[in-house]
């Protein structure tokens, strides 16, 4: 089974071209989904006990966790410790599955994923990337966003250019949804191809 992992900065368009691998008929596992699952599951206890405040209705609550964060960036690595080895393991069990289902190829959606060192558990890496341009057009037109808050963002990933440099495959989302999804059915094509697997 091939391990592709996607990656790709805010607003590049990774959770669409995500969305394009699902609709090919491949398993993806969104490491963000895993996240808020989480947040109202496994993760209340410790992170509660981590930024109390943090807390609501028995759930984390994104809002005042970002605000936690926002006066502490040292709770960042503290909450990773907390979150990243329970997203782990809903990954594990995820691949455990689809290779028992005899899939030939799956894909891991991790937004971190050269930050946190994911590229060590795929076999391929698929990057989405964009123009800064289009990239700073659609972060800004989000609800709710600031510069200061987009400069954090982009201050915690690596820069789109290493990125691309570091890929295996890169799908440039800046001309439209049809353009993206052909080249996603190119590097699907490819990849089943060298696995020996039938598309």
């Amino acid at each position: 089974m091939i391990i592709v992992g996607l990656t790709g900065s805010i607003g590049t368009g990774k959770s669409t071209t995500a969305g394009m691998f699902r609709d090919l008929g491949v398993s993806v596992h969104d490491a963000d989904a895993a996240v808020h699952e989480l947040y109202a599951n496994e993760a209340v206890g410790p992170v509660g006990e981590a930024f109390p405040s943090a807390i609501a209705s028995g759930a984390v609550d994104r809002k005042a966790l970002a605000a936690e964060l926002a006066k502490s960036p040292d709770g960042f690595k503290r909450l990773e410790q907390i979150i990243h080895p329970l997203v782990r393991e809903k990954e594990a069990a995820f691949l455990r599955a689809q290779r028992a289902a005899g899939a030939p190829l799956v894909v891991l959606d991790i937004p971190l994923l050269f930050e946190t060192g994911g590229e060590r558990r795929v076999d391929k890496v698929v990057v989405v990337s964009c123009s800064p341009d289009v990239q700073r057009q659609r972060v800004m037109a989000r609800p709710g966003m600031t510069e200061e808050k987009f400069a954090m963002l982009l201050s915690r990933q690596m820069p789109d250019t290493e990125k691309r440099a570091r890929a295996d495959f890169v799908v440039n989302t800046d001309n439209g949804l049809d353009a993206a999804r052909e080249q996603v059915k190119q590097i699907l094509a490819t990849l089943i191809q060298e696995s020996g697997a039938d598309a």
